[in-house]
């Protein structure tokens, strides 16, 4: 496919998804659309050197135009992301994200139950019959890391907070149980977040998802060997604590996402996201760094290998 003069090449995609059956359907959820942004879906841009890898997305959900998983992954592949780690936030969406890794080869899972919905699980008395369908995921073979789980005191306040400590604390278990990755989600919650991994024992791989913390919580994770994925925040220009953060993390912990359809990376912010804009990402961390693009591409992926495992 030729390029057009800015490196990027249109939006084609397939006409079919195959013979890939997921539970709900090819969306479970969608995203709520104000009628105020640009809904436009940005070009592909053109791939880094090295293959790379998407650490966070969640393709279950819709946000405008008719783009399920199958249409997101074929465009991911032409703009080199060779994996991505789809992402569950509850019962329902983890279901559909252990379905779609052991089906498609593009793909692994996250499975959790998100700390914004563990308190409306304790209300209805289903906390642990969630978390046992958490266990029982994480046992499947391409289910590479529980997660997102975690503390979140921006949207829930003083009367959820027992169940979210109490169902992170489940998580970090499972995650250690069997062996692969946690999956960071600490918004507002920093501090907590690290006094409970360092109570209860951090698993070998943990991983702050869509970090936003600052250099110090960067140091912080560096001496414990925590990973550090950064979404497209860290491209935005007033993003001044995610900028001092990747300039002290060790670059052997950090990680690339894009947490789609949200965070999409400037010059397209607000826009949809998707797996196959993680190389925007990339290059403004490459030249926050000062460094080449491909170099900062061959350590993300590199990273992401180690932490989760090979997709083959």
């Amino acid at each position: 496919m030729p390029a057009d003069h800015d490196g990027t090449a249109p939006l084609d995609v397939p006409e079919t998804p195959g013979e890939t059956v997921l539970p709900g359907g090819e969306y479970i959820r969608e995203r709520f659309d104000d009628g105020k942004r640009d809904m436009t879906r940005p070009d592909v841009p053109e791939p880094l050197g090295v293959p790379i890898y998407d650490n966070h997305t969640h393709l279950e959900i819709k946000d405008g135009d008719d783009f399920p998983y199958w249409k997101a992954l074929d465009a991911a592949g032409r703009a080199g992301v060779a994996g991505v780690i789809q992402v569950g936030g509850d019962v329902e969406s983890s279901e559909w994200s252990a379905a779609l890794a052991r089906q498609d080869a593009r793909v692994l899972a996250a499975v959790a139950i998100h700390p914004n919905e563990a308190p409306g699980y304790a209300e209805a008395g289903t906390l642990d019959e969630a978390l046992a369908v958490i266990a029982r995921l994480a046992a499947e073979p391409r289910v590479r890391a529980v997660g997102e789980t975690g503390l979140d005191f921006f949207r829930t306040g003083e009367d959820g907070r027992r169940a979210q400590h109490e169902s992170f604390e489940a998580h970090i278990e499972i995650a250690k149980r069997h062996g692969i990755a946690l999956q960071i989600h600490d918004r507002d919650a920093h501090d907590a977040v690290v006094e409970t991994l360092l109570r209860v024992g951090a698993p070998e791989t943990t991983v702050f998802h869509c970090f936003s913390g600052d250099a110090e919580l960067a140091r912080t994770a560096a001496e414990h060997g925590w990973y550090l994925s950064f979404a497209g925040t860290v491209t935005f220009s007033n993003a001044k604590n995610l900028h001092a953060a990747l300039e002290v993390a060790d670059r052997s912990r950090i990680l690339v996402e894009t947490d789609a359809p949200f965070l999409t990376p400037a010059p397209f912010r607000g826009r949809p996201n998707s797996p196959y804009l993680t190389p925007l990402t990339v290059r403004a961390m490459a030249e926050r760094l000062g460094i080449d693009a491909d170099e900062l591409a061959a350590e993300t992926a590199e990273n992401t290998l180690r932490a989760y495992g090979s997709w083959a």
